[in-house]
């Protein structure tokens, strides 16, 4: 007997000694947040991808080097190469949605990949951040509960240069009879503004020209023909990757004034304009964001990151128009998962459906901007369950032949025009995907 018990308490005692060596590797892994990261760091869309990829990445860095992540749990990170493909996309979602105990968030980087992620979310329960890209329905967070097209969309864009142009011309009653141009890549990406637009041209009476570009538009020689021939009032150019420098070389080829067009926050970074330099001059861009190393936040990357050796990209590029929407991005994503704690438990792993929750209730005001590293990047933002966007604003900036200047003046999307817009476009959406409207009481869980 007393053999027999020796043996058990000394089982009992390997046991323990076994749960206590294996518990630490466990316990290290049930606090480990995952980022999975789409991207295209590959084919025509690489050299604007790229910089967006890298301030994602850089900012996950950083936060585990300087804060040892949030609040005690750690970050890790996993890239998917998509190519700005829908198809590889989906599978790189699919790839990476359940991995390393379940996906935060994912970030698209594509209008199509989004359009095709939207009706997997809800069932996944995992959020999308759009920011700045996307369905400009899913504004409407009663119908687009884990979408999340936060600090604008491609009709709040839109309606920003409309402002813009009608105050350069001298009021919205010169736009009559003026003609308007946009310039677009022929996809769900470069569509998504002709609604908002076209309603813009019913309410001032301008021309609304449409020039689709097939992708990936290193081939406009007809499209910049129609521009030749009509002679549009003003171009809006709704490129992305080397559509953008293609539009530019056409326009300064065909004559058209660089300081007539406008593009997209897509079409305004620096990849966008440095190969045309001088060429490019006057043109101008939506800017969502400003650039350059004096933030804090890129202090701190350049400090804990680069100055450890452990950059994803070049050093050069930190602070550039694209890799701080990729940091702003990563930021946004990693304040939710910090809202999220602040609610369902400091120092846990969150999971999608309450990383969902704390997207959903941002409140980045100034004061907290400032205190992130973020003063005077971007606008403050707060969001709820019925406004999943927190801020429409943006600003024009200008290419100078070597620099992209920012204009002072801020915009705001008119909401009178947006907001009955999405209302329609979500109820129809809804419709067709048999989705309920949220309730008040919807919102409260």
């Amino acid at each position: 007997m007393k053999v027999k018990s020796l043996f058990m308490a000394a089982a009992v005692t390997a046991a323990g000694l076994a749960s206590l060596v294996t518990s630490p590797a466990a316990f290290a892994q049930a606090k480990e947040q995952f980022y999975p990261l789409l991207v295209y760091r590959t084919g025509p869309y690489a050299p604007n991808g790229t910089p967006w990829a890298n301030g994602k990445q850089d900012y996950i860095k950083m936060i585990n080097a300087r804060d040892g992540g949030i609040n005690g749990v750690k970050l890790t990170y996993e890239e998917c190469e998509t190519g700005y493909a829908t198809d590889k996309g989906v599978e790189c979602y699919e790839r990476l949605k359940g991995k390393n105990g379940g996906a935060t968030v994912f970030d698209p980087q594509s209008t199509g990949i989004t359009f095709a992620l939207t009706d997997k979310a809800p069932i996944d329960k995992i959020p999308l951040i759009t920011l700045g890209y996307g369905l400009s329905a899913a504004q409407d967070g009663m119908i687009f509960k884990w979408n999340f097209p936060l600090m604008g969309s491609y009709w709040t864009g839109a309606d920003i240069l409309v402002q813009h142009i009608a105050k350069t011309a001298g009021g919205y009653d010169k736009l009559k009879g003026k003609k308007i141009a946009l310039v677009y890549h022929d996809s769900p990406f470069g569509k998504e503004p002709i609604p908002e637009l076209q309603e813009r041209s019913k309410m001032h009476s301008f021309d609304l020209q449409l020039i689709p570009v097939a992708a990936p538009g290193v081939d406009q020689k007809a499209a910049w023909l129609q521009v030749r021939q009509s002679r549009p009032d003003y171009v809006m150019l709704w490129g992305w990757g080397v559509m953008n420098s293609t539009a530019l070389k056409e326009a300064q080829a065909t004559g058209y004034p660089r300081e007539k067009m406008y593009g997209v926050w897509w079409a305004g970074a620096e990849p966008d304009v440095k190969d045309v330099g001088m060429g490019a001059k006057g043109y101008n861009a939506l800017a969502l964001n400003t650039a350059g190393t004096h933030p804090k936040v890129m202090q701190d990357i350049l400090k804990y990151v680069h100055g450890k050796d452990a950059g994803t990209g070049p050093k050069d590029e930190v602070g550039s128009v694209l890799y701080t929407r990729g940091v702003i991005i990563q930021m946004l994503s990693i304040e939710a998962t910090r809202r999220a704690q602040e609610r369902f438990g400091k120092g846990k792993v969150m999971t999608g459906e309450q990383v969902r929750w704390g997207f959903e209730n941002l409140a980045l005001d100034q004061k907290k901007l400032d205190s992130l590293g973020f003063a005077g990047v971007m606008r403050p933002l707060s969001t709820s369950c019925a406004d999943h966007m927190g801020s429409t604003w943006a600003r024009i900036e200008t290419w100078d032949g070597a620099k992209w200047n920012v204009q002072p003046t801020w915009y705001e999307a008119d909401e009178q025009i947006i907001k009955p817009m999405v209302k329609a476009a979500a109820e129809k959406y809804a419709a067709e995907k048999k989705w309920t409207r949220r309730t008040a009481a919807d919102c409260q869980s």
